[in-house]
Order: C-alpha cells, then structure tokens, then sequence
C-alpha cells in the first residue's frame, strides 16, 4: 500500500482532495479484485499495471484459463516481480461464488468482512476557540461550540459481487456532540450511511443512501479517486468507468444521496440516479426584495466544519437535487466502449456568486445541465480513450487520451483537453493542471522506461493555458511543469530514488508592485528535489530516508526551503511500529514542504511543514486477537521561529503542537 501511494502522491499539491483518493484505493486494498474476473476498466483503476500487463493478462486467461495460484502471475508475458510485488495486496484468487447461494439474511449474518472502528483524535494544546470567553486580555468573544476532541465511528459489512451496506459518523473538533434536530445535528455532525447490492441477476447495481459515480473521463462523473501527476506517468492520465459505487468517505460535499442503478442488457448497460442532497452554503436576501425575502446562496462551503455559531448557521442551508444517467456499450471482446451520459441539477436557491473579475463566467443560476459523449479503444497494447462534454451554457470540455507499451520496456502516454471558461462541471474531475476541469487547455506527454529488472526512468512534461483570468491571476496566462524519476531497486529489500519537477505559472504581482489602476502578472519558477533510500534490514525492521528542498523564484526574488526526514518500521507477527524524525527550514510558504505520513487505517496524513522546526511521530499497531486490532499514534510538531501556531481561533500560543489518535477495530464473525 504504502508504496502504491509513494508512486500516486509523490508530488503533494495542496488543492487535492487526499482523504477521498486514499479512501478509495483502499477500499480496493481492504476487498481485493477478483484476479479471474477483473475486466480492463478494474485493472487499470489499481494504476499499477500498464497497457501491455493487462492485455497480456487478458490474453493469459483466454488461452489458459483461470489462473490456479498468485504464483502462476510469474507466467504472464510483462510481469516482472516488482510489478507483482505490487499487485499482490490487491488482488486474490477467491470468488466467494459459493457463498450467494445461502439466503440474504444468513449471509449478512456470517459475513466475515464486517467490522466496527473507533477513533480518537485530540491536539492537546488549547486553540483560542477553546480558551475562556473572555475579551479581555486579547481573547475573543466568539468560540468553538464543542470541546477539543476529533470523534469518528465506521461500521461496515461487506462481500465483493455481492453486497456492501455500513455509515460513517464524525465529529470535528470544536463541533458541538448534540441531538438538535433543528440544527440539523444528530449527535455526531456528520451521517453517511449507505445499501448496496452487486450482480442481482441483470442488476449489476443497485445503491441506497449515499454513493458516487465514475464514467468517462471525469468530465461529468468524476468523482472517487482521480491521481493527478505524479512519479506514476502513464496510467494516472486515464479514468476508470467504474460506474456507481458506496460513498463511505467523511468529506462532507461532492456525494451523492438517493438511489442509483444499473441495468445490464448484455453487451448495453444502463443507469439511472436520483440525489437529494444537503448543502452548506451562505444565504443571502436580494436587497430590492425584502419583503418578499427572495434567498439566493452567495457560496458553496467546503470545509465541513460546524465549530462556531456562524460556522453552524450555514450547516445544510441548501439542497441540491441530482438525476441523471448513463448508456454504455462494450463490445463483446471488451475492446470498444461507447458511452452517453446527462446530469441535471438544481439547487434549492439560486447561486449567485459574488462578483469578482476572475468569476465573470462562473457558474450563476438555480440549474445546470451537462451532457457528454465518450469512448476508449484497445488495440493490442494500446489504449484510445476520451471523453467530450457540453453544459448549459454553451461552453464545452475535451479529453482525449493515449496509452500505449511501445514494447516491453518502453511505455508512452499523450492527453490532450481543452475546457472552455463556461464549461460547467459540478461533479467533474478530469485530468487537468487546475482542481476543476474549466478554464484551461494543455497538453500531457509522459514516458516511464524500464531498462533492466530494477531500473526504472518516469518523466513527463505538460503544457497548459489559462484563456481567462483565475483567481490570483488576472490576465490569461500559461506555463508548463516537467519531471523526472529515476528508481533504482537492485533487490526487493533495497530501493533509492532522485527526482526532480519544475513548475513555471504566472500570478499577480503584489499590490505594492503593480502600476496604474490594472494588474500585472508575473512568471513564478519552482524547483523541486527529493531523494530517498528504502533498506530492509531483515525481516522486522526497515528504514526509510527522504530528503526534499524547493526553491521559488518570483519577480527577482529567490527562496527557498527543504526537508530531511528519517522513518524506522518494525514489525512483529501480532504488532507493528513506525517512528518518525524529520528537520524543515523554509523560508516562505510558496516553499513548503509535503511529505507522505503513515497513519492509522483509513486516515490519510501529509502535513505541509513551513517555516523551522522538527516533526516526529510514533505508530503502534496491536493485533489483540483476531477480532481487535488497537492502533495509537502520538505526533508533535516543534517550530523554533515562532510563538503562535496558526491563526484566529485555531491560534495556539506557544511553538509545539501535540496530536494523538486512537483507533480499535472489532471484527464481526472472526
């Protein structure tokens, strides 16, 4: 696992929504594909196997059959054992076929995938939202309404082909724990809960509660885990139809909650979805319209936070309804795909955003819809795919993609798009430099090389344009980014890197820079470096050693910033250890460092380390039996630059922070 997200994540960016990537790949980790069974779409979405593996697997079990052991991976043309190092925790051999022909209800009874999962989480420094509410002495008046502790419950029983049905309850720090049905909060401030059933004869899904949707290119189903660019150049650049799976992620926007299925009709399939959804938003009254009290929502909120009571007062303002779907084809060999996909959406008050010069072909209304056309080709060891969409507004959005294995050791991938500034896409995640897929043109070409077993060269390079303004930058604009990987893995217990990326965008200069009454932008150039060493010591214990610096040079002004971080793993047969030690010094923010953290399951970590100072954090795992499995987890940073952490009400006066975690895990039927 933790080398996969080596590979996805090397380069972190802070506008990337990590908790949901990381859920879903281990959604896949924790319900590993069904290797005799797996289509091409599954298979690529795991972004280990490139074109030429999964046509040669493919190829295998049509010649050979299914295959009888994990072992026999070492037959197939294009596997090496590194790649099947990494495939391994993601893949087995069982059906569980066996299993569907026992009622429902016994099945739900003696499933061995279900468990129940705890966390704790508290940073134990008091942040200003939490002091007294005393405005004298500086402290303000308003505070958080809730105490300090991070509270979070997963239950979930689940059988791969057959059933998946569980919630997720969480609670943020500072959030109040309450039942007030008028607030909308039930305990714990956030409820996802979900039902869904697989392969029910012509019903390959149906889903109740809450769940996401992935078809085409991401230009209008996107959602579920989208890598960006990164080390992992070439199978990154593709989406995966993997049509309408659970939401159990506790992001608290960008799902869906109602009904969605899908009919098969042989080689055509078909899905339908219906969502009503609460939304945060700030509502606001038309001036010239108040005694009628027309609302219109001015913002969309994100953040999922409902610590204050401004914060509280825009919990669930707003609805959204969703209803769309999708017509696919695959031919009967699995090498063509056709699809067709709608979505219509309204919201509960029309969005109104608050002008701005860079928002002028934003999205402004109460409804939208979007529609698309897509398509992938596989031929031999190459995959054609893309995906073309058209909104309400007129504006557009293009991608269109190339996969190919040129041979055995050489591997090629090209995607071109082109969103329009009116192009809009709620739901949309497809490749692009910017979060959202509007505003932009470029082109992606990327390389991976493998010269001999243990020797690995991965680069790409990317060109984009912005026609329209955007925010920190107004003028149209361009840049381009490149990178470059070299891996070198002469055993399975030993395994060195160097990389490095440059990134030139253009942003507003300060307002102290700018001239006359408009703005002028200029080219900022970042540098990025990072080595790193992977050494198995012997079967227990492992150590791992990074060390990653930047600099940023903008309107002739250069810093910089670096990292240097130091891991030791040890592992036993029923418990697990892994300690952390890492020095930083940056000089500004645009220099801020990103580095990978292991965590407990299911939570995702990378701090941003700026400014001086130290971070280091202990993990310890204890399987207890076969039904508890305790992880604790104790972090802290140390700034020595500074004597206030943070800002506002997250201030904490003085230059350590301090988080722990708890976690247990009960597993049902063990």
């Amino acid at each position: 696992m933790e080398a996969i997200v080596e590979s996805i994540f090397s380069l972190q960016e802070e506008e990337l929504n990590y908790e949901e990537l990381y859920e879903s790949l281990l959604q896949i980790y924790s319900n590993p594909l069904m290797i005799n069974e797996a289509g091409v779409e599954e298979l690529q979405s795991l972004y280990i196997l490139n074109p030429y593996q999964i046509n040669s697997l493919v190829a295998y079990r049509e010649r050979f059959g299914q295959l009888l052991s994990l072992y026999e991976l070492q037959a197939v043309p294009g596997f090496d054992l590194e790649t099947i190092y990494r495939l391994l925790p993601f893949v087995t051999l069982e059906n569980g076929e066996q299993t569907f022909n026992r009622p429902f209800t016994q099945r739900l009874l003696t499933e061995p995938n279900a468990y129940l999962m705890i966390r704790l989480r508290r940073v134990w420094e008091t942040r200003q939202g939490f002091a007294d509410p005393d405005s004298l002495n500086g402290r303000p008046a308003t505070r958080y309404l809730g105490d300090p502790n991070d509270l979070y419950a997963r239950f979930r029983m689940q059988h791969p082909k057959d059933f998946s049905l569980g919630f997720t309850l969480d609670k943020d720090a500072g959030e109040e724990f309450r039942w007030d049905p008028s607030t909308k909060r039930y305990g714990f401030n956030f409820l996802s809960y979900h039902f869904t059933l697989f392969d029910k004869g012509r019903w390959k899904t149906v889903a109740l509660g809450d769940y996401r949707v992935q078809f085409g290119q991401g230009l209008v189903f996107g959602s579920g885990y989208s890598a960006g660019k990164g080390a992992e150049t070439i199978t990154t650049v593709r989406r995966s139809s993997l049509g309408i799976r659970p939401y159990t992620s506790v992001t608290e926007f960008g799902y869906f909650r109602g009904a969605a299925a899908t009919y098969s009709l042989g080689n055509v399939e078909i899905s339908g979805l219906y969502s009503n959804a609460p939304r945060d938003g700030s509502i606001e009254t038309l001036p010239d319209t108040l005694d009628s009290r027309e609302e219109f929502i001015s913002s969309l909120l994100q953040s999922g936070y409902h610590r204050t009571p401004a914060e509280l007062g825009k919990k669930s303002t707003a609805r959204e309804q969703n209803i769309g779907g999708n017509l696919s084809y695959n031919s009967p060999g699995g090498n063509i795909h056709f699809g067709f996909t709608t979505l219509y959406s309204e919201y509960s008050q029309p969005f109104i955003r608050t002008p701005r010069i860079y928002n002028g072909f934003e999205f402004r209304g109460k409804s939208n819809y979007i529609h698309s056309a897509s398509f992938s080709y596989n031929y031999q060891n190459h995959f054609l795919f893309g995906e073309s969409a058209i909104s309400k507004s007129g504006g557009t959005g293009t991608v269109i993609g190339l996969m190919s294995s040129l041979n055995t050791a050489l591997d090629l991938s090209v995607l071109w798009r082109q969103f329009d500034r009116n192009f809009h896409s709620f739901y949309g995640n497809a490749f692009s430099e910017g979060s959202r897929p509007i505003n932009e043109k470029g082109i992606y070409i990327g390389l991976q090389f493998r010269p001999k077993p243990g020797l690995s060269w991965s680069g790409y390079f990317d060109r984009f344009y912005f026609p329209w303004l955007k925010f920190r930058v107004y003028a149209p604009s361009d840049g381009h980014e490149w990178f470059q990987r070299l891996t070198y893995s002469p055993s399975r217990d030993l395994s060195l890197f160097l990389q490095v990326r440059e990134e030139i965008k253009d942003r507003n200069l300060p307002a102290g820079e700018q001239e006359g009454s408009g703005y002028r932008v200029a080219s900022g150039k970042k540098m990025n470096y990072a080595t790193g060493l992977t050494l198995n010591i012997d079967k227990r214990w492992s150590i791992k050693s990074r060390v990653q610096f930047s600099s940023y040079d903008f309107n002739g002004k250069k810093t910089g910033g670096f990292a240097i971080v130091q891991d030791i793993d040890g592992a036993w047969e029923r418990f697990r250890i892994s300690g952390r030690f890492a020095l930083f010094d940056t000089e500004d923010y645009d220099n801020r460092q990103y580095v990978y953290e292991k965590n407990v399951l299911w939570a995702f970590s990378i701090p941003n380390y700026s400014d001086q100072g130290m971070r280091y954090y202990l993990l310890a795992q204890w399987d207890i039996n076969k039904k508890v499995t305790c992880w604790l987890r104790w972090a802290r940073m140390t700034y020595t630059n500074r004597d206030v952490i943070s800002s506002g009400l997250q201030a904490i006066h003085g230059n350590t922070m301090t988080e722990t975690t708890f976690q247990m895990r009960y597993q049902f039927n063990r």
